[in-house]
């Protein structure tokens, strides 16, 4: 079979262990309802919303896989897509090895997307995994920073931190998910990348293989603190007004 017409596959891993402290006490934060329904049902209904996306892993809470299995069987989501939930680790580093480990032979495309994203667009999606199909080992979604940013000489005890440098904000990005990899390129990542790293991208570059960036999105925006439940409340609110779901 030719590159041309070769069938890629492809399946998202969803870790949402975490508990999400800035949020503050309660349920984690993937469990957190926005209109109602559990963001991390959300997150799963963005990625499956991909025609490409075959399958939808899971990565719950160690005690938390019964929890979470029961929770996707209570909403409605495509029959097109399977769903698998495993349970998760002590990082998130951890929870998204073990959501690879979950995959079946014949994946070609993984995408790890932040449970606390619930709102990505799926034209972000399709333009992530389209990038990996056309040969980068690795894709990011990003936006340009909106505001000047400043490296400063970090303090712990509350005093005014000095400013050492201004970096140039045209050549920054703001990071989102899903991010998209080939398969085996995130499984050596993973096997071969030691101490904690921010996201799994980061892990490819010290491969030193390219990773590449394509447009995010303004709804992809992660759901950490009160304030940010209130914007995804209005960004759902605004698509059933625009939709009528």
């Amino acid at each position: 079979m030719s590159e041309e017409t070769r069938v890629f596959r492809t399946a998202a891993v969803i870790p949402a262990a975490g508990r999400g402290v800035r949020l503050g006490p309660g349920a984690p934060k993937a469990l957190r309802a926005l209109n109602g329904t559990p963001m991390l049902i959300h997150a799963v209904r963005a990625m499956a919303a991909s025609r490409a996306v075959s399958l939808v892993v899971v990565v719950a809470p160690p005690d938390g896989a019964t929890e979470v299995k029961n929770l996707l069987a209570e909403h409605a989501l495509p029959e097109r897509t399977d769903f698998v939930v495993v349970p998760g680790g002590e990082s998130r580093q951890e929870s998204v090895r073990l959501g690879l480990q979950a995959l079946p032979q014949g994946i070609d495309v993984v995408l790890v997307h932040d449970a606390a994203r619930p709102l990505v667009p799926v034209d972000t999606v399709d333009a992530v995994i389209e990038a990996v199909r056309d040969g980068a080992p690795a894709v990011v979604p990003a936006l340009p920073l909106a505001d000047t940013v400043k490296e400063v000489e970090p303090h712990t005890d509350g005093t005014p931190e000095p400013v050492l440098a201004t970096p140039d904000r045209s050549r920054l990005r703001a990071v989102q998910t899903p991010q998209g990899f080939d398969h085996a390129t995130l499984v050596r990542a993973h096997e071969s990348v030691t101490g904690e790293v921010t996201d799994d991208a980061s892990m490819v570059e010290r491969l030193g293989l390219k990773v590449v960036v394509v447009p995010g999105h303004e709804e992809a925006f992660k759901v950490t603190r009160p304030l940010d439940l209130v914007l995804a409340e209005a960004v759902l609110a605004r698509r059933r007004a625009n939709d009528g779901f």
